[in-house]
Parts: C-alpha cells; sequence; structure tokens
C-alpha cells in the first residue's frame, strides 16, 4: 500500500501547484471513514481506495481525480456524506464521488436486462464527467488485480465476465490501452486459465531459445537508424497472453504462425521522422504484404495513432513495428488521460471535441432505445466492430462499423440527414442504399424534405445510432397510425349500433381497460387488444349489439357482382407499409382490386381481396372488417407484388422467354418457384413486381400470346 508521503509527492512529481494540505487530508479522512474494515484478502479496506489513487497517478491525473479516488467508497459504504464531504473538500470533488457512488451502487448483475440497464447509467454518469469513469475503471483494476481473493468461483467468473464485456472495451474506446490490457489479462485468468497457462509455456521456450533476441533485434533496428540520422528510441516487448489468444482465434492460427508475438516500438520526435523511419525500414528489409497500417494519417475512432509495418527484419525474423512520435506514444498508452489538462488556477478543463464524439453517440443511442436490451445491443455493436472510414464531399472524415451502409452514413452526419435520405452517390455515382461501404469511399447523400425512414432499412444498418433512429420513427409513427385507426374503429361501432358517438361517452372504459386517456383507449382499439364490441359492452351493459346487415363488408365470391357500394371507408393514409398495414400474402392484392381490412391483434390491419378465401374465418367477427380503399387522388409509384401461376411447355429458351416477355412488359420478376415438373411441362409460381392489376393484366396477357406458355393465371396460394 502506498504510504501517504509517496502518494503527495507522486502528485507532486507532475503537478507542483497540487493542495499538498487537501490530499493529506483525503488520506487521512478515508483511513478514519473505512476505519477496521476489511477486504477479501485480509488487508485493511482504506488500502483499497489507496490503491486505486496510485493507479491514477500513473496517468498524471489532477489532484481532484486523485481525492475521489481516495474517497470513492466513503459514502456507499461508511457514514461519511456527500454534503460532509463537500464542506471538507468543496463541490468539485463531491460531485465526482457521487457519481463514483452511483455507479457502484449499481454494479452489474449477471442478468442481461439488468446489465444494459447499469451499462447505460454508467455511460450517463460517465458523459457529466469523464473522470467517474476514470476513477471507476482504475478502481475495476486494482478490484481484478486482487479477485483472486474472493472464494466463490461463481463470483470471480461474474466480474471477469463484466471486466472482458464492459470495462476493457470502454478502456479501449477511450484510449487507455494500458488499462485494457492489464484488465483482459486479469480477466483472462478465471476465464480461461488453461489457455493463458498454454501460452505462458510456449513464451517461456521462446525465450529459452532465443535468450537475448529481443535486445540483438533491437540494437540492430537502433544501428540501421542512426546510420540513417535518425535518433529513435527502440524498445521491444512480448504482447500479453490474452492479446496473443484473441489473434490465434481471429485469425484462426497456431501460436507458432503469430508473426507479432513480440512488439518492435520506434518512438521519434515529429510525425515526419515516423515516415522517415518507415521508408528507412522498408528500403533496407522486404515488406510482408498487407500487413502494413497507417493509423497516422487516419486515426483510429478513439484516437490511436501509430504506423504498423510487419518486415522480414534482423536475423531473418519476420517481426512487427509500430513507428510513432512521443506525443502519439502517451495519447495510446493513456488515451484521454493524456489530454486531460487543466487552466491554473481556474481548474477548467481543455477537451478535444472529436475524442468526446462517441460519448454524444451513445447518448443520444440510450434517449432513442425503448429498452436496456437495445441500448446493450447498440452500444456493443458501435464497441466491437471493427470501423471503415469514409469521406464527405467536403473531405471530413467519418468513422463507421464494419459493414455499414450510406443509410449509416447519413445518421453519422446528424440524425435529421438519415431521416430525410433518399439515395446516394458513392465515389460519384448512383448507389443503392443498402452498398456496403469500404475504406476511402467517399459519400454523398441525397436528400428530401418529404423523406421519412423506412423500416426497410433497419434489415440491412449495423450503427447503432442508425438503427435507434429508424426504430424511434417506426414507434411514434406506428403509434399515431392506430390512434387514428383506433377512432375510427370506435365512431364505426356506434354508428352500427345506432348511438351517437362522443369523446365523454368513452370516460367509463378508462377505469375499466386500466388506461391513462383517450388516445390509449384509441390505440387499443387500433392495435386489435380491444374490438369495437367490447367497447360497447363496457359502455351499455346488457344492451345487445346491432351488427346491422347494411353496415357489415360481405364476403364476396368470384361469381359475384361486386356491385355493393361502401360507406364511410375508414380512411388510413400515411401508413408505413409492414407496420400498422399489412398486405396479405394469400391473395396479394393490388391497386385497382376490391380490398377490405381486418383488424389483426398487435399487428394492425391486413389488408385482403375482397373475394380472398381467407376472410371466410373472420365473417363471426364483423366488428374486425374495415372498408377501406386505395387512394386513388395521390400518385404512388410503389410497385406492388403480384402472383401468377404459369403451365409452360419443357422444352429449351421455354423460361428465358416467359422472363423476357415479363421484362418487356416492365415488369420485375420477385420470386420464382417451380412447383411440378415433368417430362412435357413446368408449373411455376411467379411474383411480378407491378403497378396495379391493369400492369399485371397486360402481362398475363402478353405471356399468353407466347407459343410456349400452356396456361397462365393470377394465383392467390
Amino acid at each position: 500500500m502506498l504510504r501517504q508521503v509517496e502518494l503527495v509527492e507522486r502528485v507532486l512529481s507532475y503537478d507542483p501547484h497540487a493542495d499538498e494540505d487537501l490530499l493529506n487530508r483525503a488520506y487521512v479522512f478515508t483511513i478514519k471513514a473505512h476505519g477496521s474494515q476489511t477486504r477479501a484478502s485480509g488487508d485493511p479496506y482504506f488500502s483499497h481506495p489507496i490503491e486505486v489513487a496510485g493507479i491514477l497517478t500513473e496517468l498524471k491525473l489532477d489532484m481532484a481525480s486523485i481525492i475521489t479516488a481516495l474517497l470513492h467508497d466513503t459514502i456507499e459504504d461508511t457514514v461519511a456524506t456527500k454534503e460532509e464531504i463537500e464542506e471538507i473538500f468543496g463541490q468539485e470533488i463531491a460531485v465526482l464521488v457521487d457519481g463514483v457512488t452511483k455507479l457502484s451502487q449499481l454494479e452489474l448483475q449477471s442478468d442481461r436486462t439488468k446489465q444494459a440497464e447499469n451499462f447505460s447509467k454508467l455511460l450517463l454518469a460517465m458523459s457529466n464527467d469523464i473522470r467517474v469513469l476514470l476513477v471507476k475503471l482504475a478502481d475495476r483494476l486494482h478490484n481484478m488485480r486482487t479477485l483472486h481473493f474472493i472464494k466463490k468461483p461463481e463470483k470471480r467468473k461474474r466480474i471477469a465476465t463484466e471486466t472482458m464485456e464492459i470495462y476493457a472495451p470502454l478502456a479501449e474506446r477511450i484510449g487507455i490501452q494500458s488499462f485494457r490490457d492489464e484488465l483482459e489479462d486479469l480477466a483472462f485468468v478465471e476465464l480461461n486459465n488453461e489457455a493463458r497457462k498454454s501460452i505462458l509455456r510456449r513464451l517461456e521456450y521462446l525465450r529459452a531459445e532465443g535468450e537475448d533476441l529481443v535486445d540483438r533485434i533491437v540494437n540492430k533496428l537502433k544501428d540501421d537508424l542512426h546510420e540513417a540520422g535518425l535518433q529513435a528510441e527502440v524498445s521491444g516487448r512480448e504482447k500479453r497472453p490474452y492479446s496473443i489468444w484473441r489473434k490465434m482465434e481471429q485469425k484462426n492460427v497456431t501460436f507458432e504462425q503469430l508473426s507479432d508475438i513480440i512488439a518492435f516500438r520506434v518512438v521519434v520526435s515529429n510525425v515526419e521522422q515516423c515516415y522517415h523511419v518507415l521508408g528507412n525500414l522498408h528500403a533496407k528489409y522486404s515488406m510482408v504484404p498487407g500487413r502494413f497500417k497507417d493509423y497516422i494519417s487516419t486515426p483510429k475512432r478513439n484516437n490511436y495513432q501509430s504506423i504498423h509495418t510487419t518486415i522480414i527484419g534482423p536475423e531473418r525474423q519476420r517481426i512487427e513495428v509500430q513507428i510513432r512520435t512521443r506525443e502519439m506514444h502517451e495519447t495510446n498508452e493513456f488515451g484521454v488521460a493524456a489530454h486531460w489538462q487543466y487552466k491554473q488556477q481556474i481548474g477548467e478543463k481543455v477537451q478535444d471535441g472529436q475524442q468526446y464524439r462517441w460519448l454524444r453517440e451513445l447518448l443520444e443511442i440510450l434517449e432513442e432505445a425503448s429498452d436496456p436490451d437495445e441500448f446493450l445491443e447498440h452500444t456493443k455493436l458501435n464497441m466491437y466492430q471493427d470501423q471503415v472510414f469514409c469521406f464527405s464531399p467536403k473531405g471530413d472524415l467519418i468513422s463507421l462499423p464494419a459493414g455499414s451502409t450510406p443509410v449509416d452514413f447519413a445518421y453519422a452526419v446528424h440524425t435529421r440527414v438519415g431521416d430525410t435520405c433518399v439515395g446516394s452517390k458513392v465515389n460519384g455515382r448512383l448507389a443503392p442504399l443498402r452498398t456496403i461501404l469500404k475504406n476511402g469511399d467517399q459519400v454523398e447523400i441525397l436528400r428530401s424534405k418529404n423523406q421519412t425512414p423506412s423500416p426497410t432499412w433497419e434489415s440491412f444498418v449495423v450503427s447503432g445510432k442508425a438503427r435507434s433512429a429508424i426504430r424511434r420513427f417506426i414507434r411514434q409513427q406506428q403509434r399515431d397510425q392506430y390512434i387514428e385507426l383506433g377512432k375510427s374503429i370506435a365512431e364505426k361501432s356506434f354508428r352500427m349500433d345506432g348511438k351517437p358517438f362522443t369523446e365523454k361517452a368513452l370516460a367509463p372504459v378508462l377505469k375499466v381497460w386500466d388506461l391513462e386517456n383517450i388516445e390509449d383507449l384509441y390505440y387499443s382499439l387500433g392495435d386489435g387488444t380491444h374490438t369495437g364490441r367490447q367497447l360497447l359492452e363496457v359502455i351499455f351493459p346488457g344492451e345487445k349489439s346491432k351488427d346491422a346487415d347494411e353496415n357489415v363488408v360481405p364476403i364476396h365470391r368470384k361469381k359475384q357482382t361486386g356491385k355493393h357500394k361502401h360507406e364511410h371507408a375508414v380512411p388510413i393514409r400515411g401508413l408505413i407499409p409492414g407496420m400498422a398495414m399489412h398486405f396479405a400474402g394469400c391473395c396479394h392484392p393490388l391497386p385497382g382490386d376490391r380490398i377490405v381490412g381486418i383488424v389483426m391483434t398487435g399487428r394492425g390491419v391486413t389488408i385482403h381481396t375482397i373475394d380472398c378465401d381467407t376472410l371466410e374465418q373472420y365473417s363471426e367477427v364483423p366488428e374486425r372488417w374495415l372498408d377501406v380503399s386505395w387512394d386513388t387522388d395521390q400518385q404512388n409509384e410503389t410497385l406492388q407484388v403480384g402472383r401468377i401461376g404459369i403451365v409452360m411447355a419443357n422444352e429449351p429458351g421455354a423460361l428465358s422467354s416467359v422472363t423476357s416477355t415479363i421484362a418487356a412488359n416492365k415488369g420485375n420478376i420477385n420470386n420464382l418457384v417451380i412447383s411440378n415438373r415433368s417430362q412435357d411441362f413446368f408449373e411455376m409460381r411467379v411474383d411480378i413486381e407491378v403497378r396495379d392489376v391493369r400492369h399485371l393484366t397486360n402481362i398475363i396477357a402478353a405471356l399468353r400470346a407466347d407459343p410456349v406458355i400452356s396456361s397462365v393465371e393470377r394465383s392467390s396460394g
């Protein structure tokens, strides 16, 4: 455990203006507050906050962070209060300690939903002041260093899993590589110790075989660079066991096939010298193709910068060399902590806006996610996927998860840009919105103020921000549509029963159905949770509902005239396909068909053709039937799928003739299934995207004129 004088000396070594007296008071305060409390190891409890403070001095954090580390468990585990801490140490430190306390009280549980909820709160606290997260990470690091003292293996495994899934990725995201490496390796001990021991044995064998190989390579690289007139620090170090294990898993290779078990690092004064070193090494040694990455010109999302190259170096050894400046090295090791500066006397933090952009994105996701699981899904996507870098037309660099599309790019620019996206140009050429973007692509987003997010986008976007924004929009649209639909159902139910409709009459239903307001009532009718008949039974108990024949939509068969007149059709306008309205797959209705809507519980309205055989099963529930019609006032260029059944001759070129005829008549084949095949004939089912019934009828007529076609009919199955 760090002695009081050692801790103070560490802080003063990098911050001569630190308040020595306040540091001493905090040290004494935590010892007195924790008193005789002990840890699982048997050590006094106050040794833990003192060690956490010591870890943060390695990051050269400000005095407020160090004092927060010393006090971080006092509010939760002792009789000390936030008010007491504020009185002695000031408001800033009290707020920081309170933030860490809240995180500690929300320690992640094994239950996935609970884990997601707490993860959300962790990020919320972090957004207010990132020092809260830094103290929490140091707290977790010391707890992991002493994890072996916990007796219960289930608890050790849970803590190790949390560390691997939550804290190590967070450390990486804010760029503290040293924290991430140690957290992962300590968790690896608990989660897969046999694998770790195996890697350690192999490393010991390599050391015994090579003995001073690393030193010889370091000295040779130094000599090479010195001859070229370059002053550089050169070092070599073994990678940690978990880092080696992860590469073996990711690349599906054996230990012996890895080329970068030992990483050599070259540190120089400026960026120009980085490229000078690179040129010198590539001129002297052969570069391994495909093993070069320039993170200086294109930094990682956590601000990591370095040049990575693999060469066949001294003594014909295949080695990885990392080239960076001193400033880059500090940033890569300590992340945001390396940028954490305070103006003298004022104590106002200086932040790099780009550095904290990912925090703002995660907060937007948190606000838009409907449940904790959805938030955890998004944040894990953002944390674990590799990145792809694309440029805007103005040359701005946008970092996205690998597999991203122009829609992901649009939402990364701004939520409003994503919402109004109608198309894209990739490298100057029009490209579908589902195009997978590659590193270096220049992306231009085409927008329209009339555009809204499409539910189909969710099937191909990969970034958390895009997916959550789309889901939020759909949820709101769906609710509005269900409310509008529910009001129409209520009005129709009153009309069918011969009663005047007023919203005041609906008031008794709210209490019976346990609803808060009229909108909730309409929503429950619109999504099918309750029916119009149930509504009337609550308002007019004991009265028999009048299902007037003239107000019930009849089932029309193919031989009927179809002259039934629809009155008071429910206007369903602006519904998003696939949400509040669905087209039935049994009859494939097309514009021009006479149609009817059936209210389905939890799905909204399903649209059928009026002669669909499926409608017979709903003949006993007339309150589910809605009179609907195509909106002929608006020009709708959306294509619908019509289905036809074809019997054609089994001869060469027949299928080509069919597809050519459909294409010539502006039809697009959506799906084609051969249902039966004989020596002479094929029977097939073809789904075709068409504008309306007339368009499909023209295609059928053209097919019937083809000599290879035996018969063709519109199919409802």
